[in-house]
């Protein structure tokens, strides 16, 4: 370094802002005054940003530009912090610590500053490239003899990033992880649209599959005697079937009803998913009586089956973190200490992506018809030849319809095409078909009018769907669902007319 530079660096430090910037922007504004010339001696226009300044670039940058949340200095502190947080001279108990100071700053910054925490933590915390194909190298090469494991446990910590450490330590104070979860949370809009953040995503979910294991959680009963708190969390995170009053709850948590929550021991209060269970003597097909306030309870003696009628999960933040398998298990594993004579366990479900399904795919489902099937249908809704309007149209008021009228007919047959061959990389397309079937269930029975609410009829044209656990055969079928070894439709084929 020239003695002209090192004088040049310090006596900047001497000089006030303002006289910083205008000399640091003067540079720029000469570049733009100067013209460009060209082949033919025209005015060249200097390349114009189509986009935001990356992350990197504004770490490296002098001043703010534009409707940036943080300024370069700012950001360069926050990305210091969240180092210091995970620096390996400290103890467990000061990066803790430190952590803890973020969270506080986090708790009173506004929406862009936490993007941009989150864009910190996402992009500047990568595991080392170099370290990683050192790794990987040597693995490759120990390959068959005695020391490819320890090669291979070597290769698999290299790639791994600072990213899981610095989480580990948000997670060592005692609302750790219920700050990353609800992180992770208000994180998911911006995900959808921002690749930037897919890396803490993705780092989360897996880090929260590990935390939020079933063997971590407690499976509690949520009756009308447990505290008026965790009843109020109950109406609030009911996601199947809205209850609308105390009266409602009140009925949900009857003496022949049944509602289990799984806990976590750093989340004592919150459940994470619920299911709700009415206890009946024979197969459920509306949901109507199950929420009937004014119905008396049901004989416990008389009770064969138990109809799960709502599954709601709590947090956001878990996406992707799967225990509604678990929770059913252990669910039925409790019910049938309590009542051995129950011998059915079922749902009772929405059908919550079908009326949009079927109104892009009516003309194809139409397709498939019989010209005598085609004709029957078209003389029901009025119009000869029939087309997907005129069918969707007659469809329109399903209540109304007549006991097996060709447009009920066609609206059953199209349910269980939807259920049992609409796939997507081999899952049910629908959401709650790809939960059920995905853990072994299948399909018993699809119900007319299951739910003829105004919500069940904006659904799926008011049917509803009866999901069965066969207790014997349910951990093989659903390893034949996951291995393709069984097709989706095996489990709606009975249906099929």
């Amino acid at each position: 370094m020239t003695q002209d530079s090192w004088i040049n660096r310090n006596v900047a430090r001497l000089l006030p802002r303002s006289f910083k910037e205008n000399t640091a922007l003067a540079p720029a504004m000469s570049a733009q005054a100067a013209p460009k010339k060209g082949a033919n001696d025209a005015t060249v226009p200097a390349p114009k940003r189509t986009g935001p300044r990356s992350t990197r670039e504004r770490l490296q940058a002098t001043l703010r530009q534009g409707d940036e949340a943080l300024s370069p200095r700012v950001l360069r502190r926050i990305l210091q912090e969240l180092q210091a947080v995970i620096d390996e001279r400290v103890s467990e108990v000061e990066g803790g610590r430190r952590a803890a100071a973020l969270m506080a700053w986090y708790a009173g910054a506004t929406p862009a500053r936490r993007l941009d925490l989150w864009l910190l933590m996402s992009e500047m915390f990568v595991a080392d490239p170099v370290k990683a194909q050192a790794a990987q190298a040597k693995f490759a090469a120990a390959l068959g003899t005695p020391d490819e494991a320890a090669a291979e446990v070597h290769y698999r910590r290299a790639t791994v990033s600072p990213r899981r450490r610095l989480l580990q330590r948000f997670s060592a104070d005692a609302t750790g992880i219920r700050f990353l979860v609800n992180l992770r949370a208000e994180m998911q809009s911006a995900v959808k649209t921002d690749k930037r953040l897919q890396a803490l995503d993705v780092e989360m979910e897996y880090m929260f599959s590990t935390w939020f294991d079933v063997g971590f959680l407690e499976l509690r009963r949520i009756s009308w005697d447990s505290p008026a708190s965790l009843v109020e969390k109950l109406i609030k995170y009911e996601a199947v079937h809205d209850i609308k009053s105390w009266a409602d709850v009140k009925n949900r948590l009857d003496s022949d009803r049944r509602c289990y929550g799984f806990f976590h021991p750093r989340l004592p209060d919150e459940p994470l998913i619920f299911v709700e269970v009415a206890l009946v003597d024979a197969l459920t097909d509306c949901i109507t009586p199950l929420l009937d306030e004014s119905a008396d309870a049901a004989d416990l003696n008389a009770a064969t089956t138990a109809i799960f009628y709502s599954i709601s999960n709590t947090q956001d933040g878990l996406r992707g973190v799967s225990f509604g398998d678990s929770l059913i298990k252990r669910v039925v594993e409790t019910l049938k200490a309590e009542f051995p004579q129950l011998k059915t366990f079922a749902t009772l479900s929405p059908i919550p992506g079908f009326r949009s399904w079927l109104q892009k795919n009516a003309t194809a489902q139409l397709e498939q018809l019989d010209d005598k099937a085609r004709e029957e249908l078209g003389r029901a809704a009025g119009f000869e030849p029939v087309t997907a309007a005129h069918f969707l149209a007659a469809a329109e008021s399903p209540l109304s319809l007549k006991a097996g009228s060709p447009v009920q007919q066609m609206l059953l047959r199209c349910a269980a095409q939807y259920l049992g061959r609409e796939t997507v990389h081999g899952k049910p397309l629908d959401p709650v078909a790809r939960f059920h079937l995905g853990n072994g269930a299948r399909v018993e029975r699809l119900n007319w009018a299951g739910d003829p609410s105004p919500k069940g009829i904006k659904q799926s044209y008011g049917l509803m769907v009866n999901y069965l656990y066969d207790l014997k055969r349910l951990d093989k079928h659903r390893e034949g669902l996951a291995s393709g070894r069984i097709p989706v439709a095996s489990a709606v084929s009975h249906l099929f007319f």
